[in-house]
């Protein structure tokens, strides 16, 4: 169990108190979960990190700090990002308990990660087009917001429950599959997309001056679809052939 939830990440993007990070690495060491990102913080390391740790402190001297949410999730297979609001996108909104056993599944294959957003705002729409789905806590209509920790708290305490409970784990000939050809990591997801963009570009179905929605419905389609590794080195051959024929 402990090392399926060591593939679990916690991202924390553009956090503006220090002790909410504090407060979160101690909601995620008291349910196992010990990866701890920081995307951007405003203050960090800071004492009121440490003061509010309350004894996480070995997760905060091991957090590592980027500078943008790709590099916090670059060597991810699969990404939920948590909102409080229903967005324009097109991937799955799951509930905690349903999107822990999705990511306990998914860890089984590489790292996995769940994002929270910046105290007041969340995350914002291009944040969220790094996910393959979306989770809300069922919280009171007329109250939606959480606390930032308590909004760790409550996932992380999920994914713990999850693995107790023993989430699914990969049948043998999936695994066996896997091991073959693995999942796509975020970093080669983003360089199908840059390569989609500059593929569409130069055969005129793309106006970089008009985008629209274009590629944020490309990237919901091909998130939703869990490509492998394989699959997008098809799709990149697919893209060059296509610039080349113009």
């Amino acid at each position: 169990m402990e090392e399926r939830l060591a593939r679990l990440r916690v991202v924390l993007v553009g956090t503006t108190h220090p002790g909410n990070i504090g407060s979160a690495a101690r909601a995620m060491k008291a349910m196992g979960v010990t990866d701890l990102v920081l995307v951007a913080p405003e203050k960090f390391p800071h004492a009121d990190a440490t003061a509010l740790a309350s004894g996480a402190d070995d997760l905060l001297a091991n957090a590592r700090v980027v500078a943008d949410l790709a590099d916090a999730l670059s060597d991810c297979v699969w990404v939920v990002g948590t909102s409080a609001r229903l967005r324009t996108h097109s991937v799955p909104v799951l509930g905690p308990d349903v999107a822990a056993n999705q990511a306990l599944g998914h860890a089984d294959e590489g790292p996995v990660a769940v994002v929270f957003g910046r105290e007041h705002s969340g995350l914002t729409n291009t944040d969220l087009d790094h996910c393959n789905a979306f989770v809300q806590v069922p919280t009171v209509p007329d109250f939606s917001s959480l606390n930032l920790a308590g909004s760790v708290q409550v996932m992380t305490y999920a994914l713990r429950m999850a693995a107790l409970a023993g989430a699914p784990v990969p049948t043998t000939v999936a695994a066996a599959a896997q091991e073959r050809d693995p999942p796509a990591t975020q970093a080669e997801m983003e360089g199908l997309f840059a390569h989609f963009e500059q593929a569409l570009t130069t055969i005129d179905v793309l106006d970089p001056e008009n985008p629209r929605n274009l590629m944020r419905r490309l990237r919901h389609l091909y998130q939703r679809a869990e490509l492998s590794s394989s699959e997008v080195r098809m799709l990149r051959g697919i893209l060059t052939h296509t610039e080349r024929g113009r």
